[in-house]
Formats: C-alpha cells, structure tokens, sequence
C-alpha cells in the first residue's frame, strides 16, 4: 500500500479546497456547475484525459447536492 505523505497532501488541499469542496448552499452548488461545464468545454467527453477524474468528482458533489435540495419535477 502507497504510503500518504502528509505535508504534501496538506499543501496540494491548501489550493485544491478553492475549487473541490461540498456544496452547501445554491451558490456553491452553481460555482460547481459553472467549473464542470467550463471543464466539459475544455476537454469534451475525453475520460483519459489528466482531469477526467475531476470532472467525475465534480459531478458526484453536484449530483448529491441535486438529490438533497433540488425537488424533483
């Protein structure tokens, strides 16, 4: 098992909590949206490609946020 550098991992959240975070209201929740579809924008459906997986993530964050807050039609 890879072992976790600790300092490292606390400087990289130190940038990365700006933009990878648990939305907690609507503007939180669009900021994610907003990021998502520059991201799809830039990138297209390319799942190799080194941000892939942050886009994923971000979809998940969003998706929650849509089944707790958003009633369904």
């Amino acid at each position: 098992m890879p072992t976790i550098d600790i300092e490292k991992t606390l400087q990289a959240w130190t940038n990365l909590k700006q933009i990878l975070f648990i939305p907690r209201n609507e503007s939180e929740y669009e900021q994610l949206v907003i990021m998502l579809d520059d991201l799809i924008d830039e990138i297209g459906e390319n799942e190799n490609h080194p941000p892939a997986s942050l886009m994923e993530m971000l979809g998940i964050l969003i998706e929650n946020y849509e089944q707790e807050n958003v009633p369904e039609l």
